[in-house]
């Protein structure tokens, strides 16, 4: 890491807001009297799943005060852009969180699987979607990085050029980058793919916890040259 900084990076959060507002709290008291320039950057998947999917995109458009923050997308993110798109994506969409992200806004979800149900759905949704929601999801990054680390949602796929990577890949990928022992240039910090706690591979360190399922939701501190595990 660049001398003089500090760099906290957050799991998939999933619609849970409670843990997030824990988390950051935990990282307020953790930054305290630290190095002077202090980052925060989040690895995607703000949404479904969880219960509260507007209220961590309401606390994430007001982040903690003296912390640069990025916002990275995931494919959960994608997934609501998609959707607004194309009404019947939501055959694919509801099969991953779908229906918790609808209701956070307040809009039932179709009650048929016909295209007029769903149509009625999304327009519903597009109506009580905030804009500067949609403005959040719209201008998410594909990837950040600092040091010698790469920030991206999934991964990125081996024997690509870090520059080079498509974002399908940044938001999906999963078995060929897990399973992968190259170097990729970095250390690629993840999400994606919950574990039971946060893995540290020579090549990756994986921070999605799974926190939907097990109220758990992890982040990694960096600085200099120690990486340290902070979760709820």
């Amino acid at each position: 890491m660049p001398p003089d900084q500090r760099v906290y990076i957050v799991g998939d959060i999933h619609g849970c807001a409670s843990l997030l507002e824990r988390l950051l709290v935990t990282i307020e008291l953790d930054a305290a009297g630290g190095p002077p320039k202090r980052r925060l950057v989040f690895v995607g998947d703000y949404v479904d799943r969880g219960p509260n999917s507007r209220a961590v995109i309401e606390r994430l458009l007001n982040p903690p005060e003296g912390f640069e923050t990025h916002c990275l997308r995931g494919n959960h993110d994608q997934a609501v852009l998609d959707f607004l798109n194309d009404p019947l994506f939501y055959r694919v969409w509801k099969s991953y969180g779908a229906q918790e992200t609808l209701l956070s806004y307040g809009v039932r979800p179709p009650r048929f699987d016909d295209a007029q149900s769903i149509n009625a759905s999304r327009d519903e949704f597009a109506a009580a979607l905030p804009e500067t929601h949609l403005r959040f999801l719209e201008s998410l990054e594909y990837s950040w990085e600092i040091g010698d680390y790469f920030v991206a949602h999934a991964g990125v796929r081996p024997g690509t050029a870090l520059t080079a990577q498509a974002p399908q890949d940044l938001l999906w990928i999963r078995d060929e980058f897990l399973s992968s022992q190259s170097d990729f240039g970095k250390v690629v910090i993840h999400g994606h793919t919950p574990f039971d706690g946060v893995v540290k591979r020579k090549n990756r360190i994986g921070i999605d916890t799974g926190a939907y399922g097990t109220g758990r939701l992890s982040a990694v501190a960096l600085e200099g040259q120690t990486v340290r595990v902070l979760h709820t």
